[in-house]
């Protein structure tokens, strides 16, 4: 039995963002002692899942820990993954992605969701934003899915989250809000519309800068007042560790550790 461990992150055409993830995983394998592979659901060429397949078994890996690195376990992308390795989906949601070529005994992981982890690093991220946080409110923003199922899981993880974010800086309020369906104009207005709130911190919930935290996010709200710095997950100790934890704890639990 040879253990070994594909993290599977989404992919992108920007370098710097697949490089903040190849750091990411690097540096929490560093005391992993079994291969590690980083690949991409898309988009990055001759990295793809396949290939990491291919390259954990061309080392003799025999078991397999995918970990999906992804926000929700609410991402139909995280569902489609799953379906390509064999694993029943969660609906009648098909992915389109086939069955990945695949002989390792394969073991599925979950992806971030709800975490003191992140949720404290979230916080680090606004703290300096705020000014008075018995008087405001945290309104976490993330992806979102409109399929059902999906949405709750997206549901659940974020709320957690903003109440994490919330306990942890002492504000008065939190709430959380989808970019699909579009939830973030009226989740924001419904907070500044409390009389117990002054101000309100919008906290993106997306693993690196980019398209929808740089541009999408801030269109979404135009015109409203609100404090906003579009701090991303990435670069932060704090993935490092979860990816680390996860890591760990499959060895662990199946008797590699």
């Amino acid at each position: 039995m040879n253990p070994g461990i594909l993290v599977v992150s989404h992919g992108s055409r920007e370098k710097s963002w697949v490089d903040l993830i190849d750091e990411a995983v690097r540096q929490a394998s560093g005391s992993i002692h079994v291969p590690v592979v980083s690949a991409f659901l898309e988009i990055v060429e001759g990295r793809l899942i396949q290939d990491g397949i291919d390259e954990l078994e061309r080392q003799g890996v025999t078991d397999m820990f995918v970990l999906p690195l992804f926000v929700s376990s609410g991402s139909t992308h995280v569902d489609e993954i799953g379906q390509a390795f064999g694993f029943a989906p969660l609906t009648d949601f098909e992915g389109d992605l086939g069955l990945f070529r695949v002989e390792a005994n394969v073991h599925y992981g979950s992806p971030i969701d709800d975490d003191e982890d992140i949720a404290e690093m979230l916080y680090s991220h606004i703290s300096n934003l705020s000014t008075c946080p018995e008087r405001e409110a945290v309104l976490l923003i993330g992806h979102g899915s409109k399929e059902p199922v999906f949405h709750e899981r997206w549901q659940d993880g974020l709320s957690g989250l903003a109440e994490r974010v919330r306990r942890r800086g002492g504000f008065g309020r939190a709430d959380y809000a989808m970019l699909l369906p579009d939830q973030a104009v009226g989740k924001l207005e419904a907070l500044q519309g409390q009389e117990d709130v002054d101000d309100v911190l919008v906290v993106p919930v997306f693993l690196s800068q980019g398209y929808f935290t740089n541009k999408v996010i801030p269109a979404r709200l135009e015109g409203l007042a609100y404090r906003y710095n579009g701090r991303a997950m990435l670069p932060h100790p704090a993935i490092e560790r979860w990816l680390h934890r996860q890591m760990a704890g499959w060895l662990s639990r199946n008797g590699y550790g």
